[in-house]
């Protein structure tokens, strides 16, 4: 069986420190995985390896059957992977509507170049138009069409965390990783945000994302894996890994 993602033996080294060690996993095509694991476990290491931002110090990772081992972030998500980061990372000077268009940039062919340069021809023109339907749809999709012209910056801080979320949707993913997207978020906002996920997860969209709030993660996932230590403990369903001795050894010190 062919998965949509697939990550076999990765590891990868900073100076002494094995952050990941021969991790072996698999997402398939409309799953809802979740990561989780105590601090310092490798999870953001682990994304930042598969979307291109980190390289591998061994091990490979495919997705859709191609090796993408090696290729940068930019290359990675033209082939259908976008992603949010633990640390919000939108422009504060520039309008949600840019935010979100410099996504829909990123993953057409030409990118930057046809953006900057769309006015002057037809092909560029028509790239043009895309990327504002994409920025519109994917502005729609997390309910910020009416704050479309707000510099980020003034939005609340939720309203930014969907930003981000948009502008991962604008480059029309098959793959979404979301890294702790409900850090910082009160009870209200995490369970909306639950539902929303379960939501993008409802229409077709394969999702894998990193969580601290185990109420989340438990409440969404359809499987779960964990790292602890740089190395994958556990995989299975949220009531698997509930009850994984090894899990309950890494989070609480319980050794049954």
């Amino acid at each position: 069986m062919t998965h949509l993602l697939e990550i076999r033996n990765v590891s990868r080294r900073f100076g002494g420190v094995q952050a990941v060690g021969d991790v072996t996993a698999h997402v398939d095509e409309g799953e809802l995985v979740g990561l989780i694991g105590p601090n310092g476990a490798g999870k953001t290491t682990l994304f930042n390896l598969i979307s291109g931002f980190t390289p591998l110090s061994g091990g490979t990772v495919a997705f859709a059957g191609k090796t993408i081992s090696g290729l940068k972030p930019n290359q990675v998500a033209r082939l259908g992977i976008s992603r949010t980061f633990q640390n919000l990372r939108v422009f504060p000077n520039m309008s949600a509507f840019d935010n979100v268009s410099v996504g829909a940039v990123g993953a057409l062919p030409q990118g930057a170049f046809g953006a900057l340069f769309g006015p002057f021809h037809k092909g560029g023109r028509a790239q043009s138009a895309e990327i504002s339907r994409r920025t519109w749809e994917a502005l729609e999709a997390v309910g910020l069409t009416h704050a479309a012209a707000e510099l980020a910056a003034n939005l609340p801080y939720g309203q930014r965390k969907y930003l981000e979320i948009a502008r991962a949707l604008a480059m029309r993913p098959r793959f979404l990783i979301l890294d702790e997207p409900a850090a910082g978020l009160n009870d209200t906002e995490t369970r909306d945000l639950a539902a929303f996920i379960k939501r993008l997860h409802g229409q077709g969209l394969t999702i894998m994302l990193v969580e601290h709030d185990m109420t989340l993660v438990m409440g969404i996932c359809q499987r779960i894996l964990v790292l602890a230590s740089g190395r994958k403990i556990a995989d299975g369903t949220p009531d698997a890994i509930r009850s994984d001795a090894a899990v309950l050894e890494a989070y609480l010190g319980v050794d049954e």
